[in-house]
């Protein structure tokens, strides 16, 4: 039986219709390939996304591919391999204008950026960054400037779940072991093999001219042209943000952690890393915002979660929706996607739209995770 993707397309058709989005386009793949895809409004087919924050998963499984060659272990300090980490202090507060750093209690390990649990932070999500970047005038992770990886730690590493410039020090190990530039390195172990030919960090003017245009929701509900953008040059390949790709690009690399890594990564790495890495560590009722234009507060969801080597995980079945041990993400300018390897189904669903965590989006996700587990029950037999 053909999965019949007639209500999603009639959602994406009518979230635009209605003006609440300019564009947007899904992708629903299973082990085997591509179900359905469908883009709306100013998405065409071959329109390209900043995938922002889902550019981590990328590169951790970059990262968990050095782990199963034995080139990188999960528990090495990260100080061992980039000695320039090892000189990062925490900002425990300020007194008065002065920034009070001290020496983290322990060094950060490889596992523990992939689990967001290094220490480190986002400027737009942690208060004390906020001031620490307004009184030394230190540059953001946003600005394309490499030096904006070297503001302080907020936490001492392993003690917390913070959000932040974690993946991107990974990426830099990466760099480090491997000999080559993130982007080299992901175009031929990663983008190569799968065959994500639209996935770059440097897109040409070509691919750039595909690029679905940011807008930007006002206070009344409306859209306009957004003054937010990813930087048009970057000094180093953002593996916490820093790429572009199709929606079926993106479809491609959630097809391969379905099927226990289609060759690029071996079946026990996919079960370890879908696994909880948190231990004790619980993630937090709410990602609060600094920055409003970027992103609302974001609360957790009221169902069991963790956190494995590069994806939040839901740890309950959801009735109609996704399974027990599904990982996912989301990117900034509202792209999201899930990884159900109990039903082997995924879906990515994208915009370019701030701030992030627009309720609009949410709306529109959840009834596409509904009409898909809808066709699921019909189509795909339960592993």
């Amino acid at each position: 039986m053909a999965f019949d993707g007639s209500a999603i397309k009639a959602l994406l058709d009518g979230v635009v219709a209605k003006g609440a989005l300019h564009g947007v386009a899904a992708v629903v793949v299973d082990r085997n390939g591509q179900l359905f895809h469908h883009a709306a409004g100013e998405a065409r087919a071959d329109t390209l996304f900043r995938n922002a924050s889902m550019t981590k998963a990328v590169a951790t499984t970059a990262a968990l591919q050095l782990v199963e060659q034995g080139r990188l272990s999960l528990d090495a300090s990260v100080a061992s391999i980039l000695p320039e980490f090892g000189r990062l202090q925490v900002l425990d507060g300020f007194d008065g204008d002065k920034p009070r750093l001290r020496p983290p209690a322990s060094q950060a390990t490889v596992r523990q950026l992939m689990t967001h649990t290094g220490g480190l932070g986002y400027f737009f999500l942690n208060e004390k960054l906020v001031r620490y970047h307004e009184l030394t005038g230190e540059p953001t992770a946003l600005t394309g400037l490499k030096r904006s990886l070297s503001v302080p730690l907020v936490n001492d590493p392993g003690t917390a779940w913070e959000y932040g410039v974690n993946t991107d020090w990974l990426g830099l190990v990466i760099e480090k072991i491997s000999g080559q530039s993130l982007g080299s390195y992901l175009g031929q172990h990663i983008y190569g093999p799968l065959k994500m030919n639209d996935s770059t960090f440097t897109p040409s003017d070509a691919q750039r001219a595909r690029l679905l245009r940011v807008m930007q929701r006002q206070a009344d509900g409306r859209l306009a042209p957004s003054p937010h953008d990813l930087p048009p040059t970057s000094e180093w390949d953002a593996g916490g943000h820093g790429s572009y790709g199709t929606v079926q690009d993106y479809g491609r690399f959630v097809r391969a952690w379905l099927d226990d890594g289609a060759g690029i990564l071996k079946p026990a790495t996919v079960q370890l890393a879908l696994q909880n890495h948190l231990g004790a560590i619980k993630l937090p009722e709410l990602m609060k915002s600094m920055v409003p234009e970027l992103s609302n507060d974001v609360p957790a969801l009221p169902v069991p979660q963790g956190w494995g080597l590069g994806f939040h995980l839901t740890l309950a079945d959801l009735p109609g929706m996704r399974s027990n041990g599904t990982g996912d993400w989301a990117g900034v300018f509202n792209s999201y996607y899930w990884i159900d390897r109990t039903r082997g189904v995924g879906g990515v669903l994208m915009t370019q739209l701030l701030p992030f965590f627009d309720m609009r989006v949410i709306e529109t996700l959840m009834g596409f995770e509904m009409a898909v587990y809808q066709q699921v029950g019909s189509v795909l037999p339960a592993a």
